[in-house]
Parts: C-alpha cells; sequence; structure tokens
C-alpha cells in the first residue's frame, strides 16, 4: 500500500462520559431536556426519544461553560436566537447521531455495481450517485469505489451530504482511522487508499484519484434542498428511523425528488416507508426504483 507522509496530526474528539451529570457537570431538568428535544425536532426534524437524556447532557455540557453560561434553559435561548447562527449549528452538530463504517449494509453496494453495469450498457452520460445522509464519508467513499471498479475512468461521480458541518469537515479531510477499515479488502485499500507513516501510522487517507470524484455539501434534508441536481442511484440509509411518520415522507419526498427515472435508491434494512405514498417500486428488501 502506497504510504501517506507530510500530514498534519489528525485530532482526535475526546470520549464524552455518559452519565446524565457528573462531577462539575449542570444538571438538566426535565422541561429543559422536552425543551432540547423540540429544539432539535424543529431544527432538523429528528425526534430524540425519552431515553436520550444523558446522551444529551453528554453532548452538550460542555458548551454551556464555552458560552458562559449556568443552565440548558440559558443554553437553549442562546441557540434560538436567529443572531447565533454558529452556535446552533455547534448544538445540531452534536446532537446529531454519526454512526457509519465502510461498506455497511454489503447487499446495498452490490446492487449499486449491478444497477452502474446495466446503465453502462445502454447510456453514456454522467452517472450520479448520492449519499443524502455521508456523515463522515465512508458510505461515499464506499459508493466511490464501487464505481471505480465497474466503470473505471468512465463518466461517474459521488455526493455526499449532511446536516453536520463537523462531519462534513471530516468527510473532505478523507482520513480515516485504520480500524475503520475492516470491511475493506486488501485489494481496495491498494488501489484507493493511502497508509499513514510516523505520526499519521495508523491512519488511512482516501486516494487524490478518487477524491476527485467525491465531494460533499451540507444538507438538511427536511428542508428546502440546494441545488443538487438529479441521480441514478441514492443512499438515504439509516434515517428514516430518526423521524415521525410526516417528517419520513418529507424527507422522502425531497430526496426522491431528486431521483431519476429508472434510478436505485436505498434504506437501511431496518427501516420501512409503509405509510409512505411514494410512488416507488419495490425491487428487494430495503431497495426501491423509481418508474
Amino acid at each position: 500500500m502506497p504510504l501517506m507522509s507530510g500530514m498534519p496530526n489528525t485530532p482526535v474528539m475526546p470520549a464524552m462520559p455518559s452519565a446524565a451529570h457528573g462531577p462539575g457537570r449542570v444538571a438538566i431538568s426535565d422541561a429543559e431536556f422536552d425543551a432540547v428535544r423540540r429544539f432539535i425536532r424543529d431544527a432538523a426534524g429528528i425526534h430524540l426519544s425519552t431515553a436520550k437524556k444523558a446522551l444529551v447532557c453528554s453532548r452538550l455540557h460542555k458548551r454551556l461553560a464555552a458560552c458562559q453560561v449556568a443552565s440548558y434553559t440559558a443554553y437553549l435561548q442562546i441557540v434560538s436566537d436567529a443572531a447565533n447562527t454558529l452556535e446552533r449549528q455547534v448544538a445540531i452538530d452534536l446532537l446529531t447521531t454519526n454512526e457509519t463504517y465502510f461498506f455497511r449494509e454489503p447487499t446495498h453496494f452490490e446492487a449499486l455495481a449491478d444497477h452502474a453495469r446495466r446503465r453502462a450498457l445502454h447510456q453514456q452520460e454522467l452517472l450520479r450517485a448520492w449519499s443524502a445522509a455521508s456523515s463522515t464519508g465512508e458510505e461515499a467513499f464506499s459508493m466511490a469505489m464501487t464505481l471505480a471498479d465497474v466503470l473505471g475512468c468512465q463518466r461517474w461521480e459521488v455526493l455526499g451530504t449532511d446536516i453536520s458541518t463537523r462531519v462534513v469537515a471530516q468527510a473532505c479531510a478523507a482520513r480515516y482511522p485504520m480500524t475503520r477499515a475492516s470491511r475493506v479488502t486488501p485489494e481496495h485499500l491498494k488501489r484507493y487508499c493511502l497508509k499513514g507513516v510516523g505520526a499519521q501510522a495508523g491512519m488511512l487517507r482516501i486516494a487524490q484519484s478518487l477524491r476527485d470524484r467525491v465531494r460533499f455539501a451540507q444538507a438538511n434534508l427536511m428542508r428546502s434542498l440546494p441545488e443538487l441536481g438529479t441521480f441514478d442511484v441514492i443512499f438515504l440509509r439509516n434515517v428514516l428511523i430518526y423521524f415521525d411518520l410526516a417528517g419520513k415522507a418529507a424527507v422522502l419526498g425531497n430526496v426522491t425528488a431528486r431521483l431519476r427515472p429508472g434510478g436505485l435508491l436505498c434504506v437501511g434494512h431496518a427501516e420501512s416507508l409503509q405509510g409512505i405514498a411514494h410512488g416507488l417500486v419495490p425491487i428487494a428488501p430495503s431497495m426501491y426504483r423509481r418508474s
């Protein structure tokens, strides 16, 4: 595997404790927790369960000190103020769960490869794939590796979007701990990744040839989307589980409006479109095609 050198140290976020309160930590009242739940629901459409109180504390407690306030009520006043867009985004970033890894749910990447092969037989125009909730980028780069395997230098590109500007920045850096690459084959590591040396030992970086085909942007799937164009394949995986039925319908409508006729949509294996009018044709568990 090629060596990666000359890169600055990649910062590692410290692990946050999971208790609802602890030494030096401000406790959150039930009323304040409910207010946080309303905030993230209104801001991102996400419904936090009542079991997430400890998570909210662990994610937000340091921001009280950073903003020099003594309560969650005071902090919510800050992030609810339209003038405080930066801190509002910090709160959204911290409350958004971002769990991902390379080649998660591999049957979807097999379906992506099959779709790309079939399409290449009949069309020569640019193939576009969208990782709609790309988190730190592993899904988007897994899509890119798949398309590079199938299409080589033919015309294709991948877009990754996420509501969190923090994880979008991490995705753009394209640096990951080697421990995150357990599902990446040795062939893919050799072809598409650089191995860290020296201060970067234990890290990998996606090769420039692949990074040139992938771009990332911030987007809130519950709101009017920026001009993204249309796509042949969309991965909307492990997103709908965070929304109520109305929220699921809104997100699905926003996303599938960008899916080209004959295009492939993949959702998470634990997710269902039951009860949502979507106009898609089921082709396999968690996979749909636009007619």
